[in-house]
């Protein structure tokens, strides 16, 4: 039996974990442990968020490879390839070309943004080499085209590029000293803790994959001398997954929306890493790095947050285990609905190591992910025990605080947003279940009426009765004659909800009212794509899009409703005039 290229990194797994064993023991029995469980986590599940996402890429590097094989290939001669000594050729020119991928990761501004994942953590130790980026392959595919006109075979190219991969796990240590000649011709531990570090002399440097020599030849080599240092000069300081893997898209992103050159905003991307422009430099000063200053990223965790941590990476890593084994005879739809789910679960898991979510507050948003793929993917046992599972964890978590009226009204809609899952699972139930959420949304709306007015702003109200308005106009053809009143009052009814939540967040101008307001907009797209792939027309992917939109609504309001819980509008604040205050939301000044 074949193995497909998800398969094979499953079945290296033991061996990597096996080896990150070895490392951990033998760290402690010299005294010189290099782990910390918090960062080690988050690497590995880098790691496994890359190897998932990996799955859905395989035309960006394979298939666009095999294209140009086929079809432009200058020289074509399998039988040289498939020799022992083709593939030593092959295995040396795959190499070439990732110096050169791995160089331009570092100088050109964009390529650096997916690259940069691999560096973030301040530590250096085996599983630092499973921390990849998720987004490498867009345009990394770029840099193998020359082995693909070379009439390189897929085969061939797939498998080097595999031994290429995994020859670089073990030079992630500092336990392994200079090792004399073999230093001078290939990457070494010791060569690649220099292009590791942030030091100075060491700084972009040492790029080299098997071979150390193209780093010789064209430049780039330094030897290991002073103490490394570990990281990137802009730290992370997260470990959220996303945002690992988005931190420098944004960056740049706002770079190039800030500076006033259109031809800055250009350059912006495809300057070296670092490179600002000098507008923006100005205005957004950062200050300069200084090695002497450089601190661990540390966020203190309770016990049980290290155990619970830790049984979450544990089921983490089994459910993409699962899912790469099986990945690649999924369909494509269903691939991307178990990566959805899987990405929620390990991003939740990897925020709460940092305090920006509870234990309830993980298995809240788990449960959520795992009743919007069963529910996507027509698993119905596992849908409706997951379903409700997800609102009664929401549920204790409001439970668990202090009782106020403004709690006591959230566990309302909640109570009611649960009753109305139950009533829709269940065949002839649906007009009740429309009740349910219709008493949902008058407990948010009085709910969001916390501290200001009602309505307090009319373009919030304008801005959400158009589009609603729109959608009824829609429906109204598609529906039966005892469902256009109901519809019509449910319309009426969350399209107040989502304007007074956005008037709210209009008035406060704070984070927390900012999220419960584009928690509100979530839950009116939501339940209008449930009404048109009911009522109107199959949306593609409708019962995913359904799913997901409502409990990415459920959660922002559960996480933020407690911060914008005690706020109430500022007394120069005039409730109906959205010129009455400059600032925006977290006390910026707009453009």
């Amino acid at each position: 039996m074949a193995l497909s290229p998800s398969q094979i990194i499953v079945l290296a797994t033991p061996v990597f974990f096996g080896l990150i064993g070895l490392e951990v023991a033998w760290g402690h029995r010299r005294g010189r442990n290099t782990y910390r469980l918090n960062d080690a986590i988050n690497s590995i599940s880098l790691g496994m968020l890359s190897q998932v996402s990996a799955v859905l890429m395989p035309f960006l590097k394979i298939g666009l490879y095999a294209a140009v094989f086929t079809h432009v290939a200058l020289f074509r001669n399998d039988a040289f390839w498939m020799s022992w000594y083709g593939w030593i050729v092959a295995l040396v020119f795959y190499d070439f070309c990732y110096y050169w991928l791995h160089r331009a990761g570092h100088e050109v501004a964009i390529l650096w943004a997916a690259h940069v994942v691999h560096h973030q953590s301040e530590d250096y130790n085996l599983s630092t080499a499973l921390r990849q980026t998720s987004t490498g392959h867009l345009l990394g595919w770029v840099f193998y085209l020359p082995m693909a006109l070379a009439g390189v075979p897929p085969f061939v190219f797939a498998v080097v590029g595999l031994i290429d991969l995994l020859y670089q796990f073990w030079v992630h240590t500092e336990h392994v000293g200079k090792l004399g000649w073999f230093d001078r011709w290939f990457c070494s531990p010791s060569n690649h803790r220099v292009h590791h570090a942030v030091n100075d002399p060491y700084l972009d440097r040492n790029y080299g994959g098997v071979l150390i020599v193209w780093d010789r030849l064209f430049g780039s080599f330094t030897e290991e001398g002073e103490r490394c240092v570990y990281g990137t000069r802009s730290p992370l300081r997260s470990w959220d997954p996303l945002w690992s893997n988005f931190e420098v898209y944004w960056s740049l992103a706002r770079d190039a929306w800030y500076t006033r050159s259109w031809k800055n905003k250009v350059l912006v991307w495809i300057r070296p890493a670092g490179w600002r422009p000098a507008d923006v430099a100005e205005r957004f000063a950062k200050a300069p790095f200084e090695l002497a200053a450089v601190r661990r990223f540390h966020p203190p965790m309770t016990r049980g947050m290290l155990w619970f941590a830790a049984a979450q990476f544990a089921a983490g890593l089994a459910c993409s285990i699962a899912y790469l084994w099986n990945a690649d005879t999924m369909p494509i739809g269903d691939a991307f609905v178990w990566l959805a789910a899987l990405t929620a679960a390990l991003w939740a898991s990897g925020v709460a190591m940092q305090g920006r979510l509870s234990m309830l507050e993980v298995l809240m948003v788990q449960a959520a992910a795992l009743a919007t793929a069963s529910g996507a993917l027509g698993l119905q046992t596992l849908h409706h025990a997951a379903k409700p599972l997800a609102m009664l964890l929401a549920i204790a978590f409001v439970h668990a605080r202090s009782r106020t009226r403004f709690d006591s009204l959230l566990l309302a809609a909640l109570a009611c947003s649960l009753a109305g899952d139950v009533l829709l699972m269940v065949p002839g139930y649906f007009l009740a279940g429309l009740v349910s959420f219709l008493v949902a949304h008058l407990c948010y709306i009085a709910l969001f009426k916390s501290g200001v007015p009602w309505l307090p702003s009319r373009r919030a109200l304008v801005a959400v009765a158009v589009p609603g308005l729109a959608m009824y106009a829609f429906l109204f053809g598609y529906l039966p004659p005892v469902l256009k009143v109901a519809v019509a009052a449910y319309t009426i009814v969350i399209c107040l909800m989502a304007a007074q939540a956005i008037g709210r967040a209009t008035v406060l101008r704070d984070g927390a009212s900012l999220g419960v307001a584009i928690g509100a907009a979530f839950f009116m797209l939501s339940d209008s794509t449930l009404a048109i792939h009911r009522f109107a027309v199959a949306v593609p992917m409708g019962q995913f899009a359904v799913l997901a939109t409502y409990y990415l609504a459920q959660c922002l309001i559960v996480h933020h409703a407690r911060g914008a819980a005690h706020r109430s509008a500022p007394s120069t604040t005039r409730p109906h005039s959205e010129k009455s205050s400059p600032a925006a939301f977290g006390g910026a000044t707009p453009r």
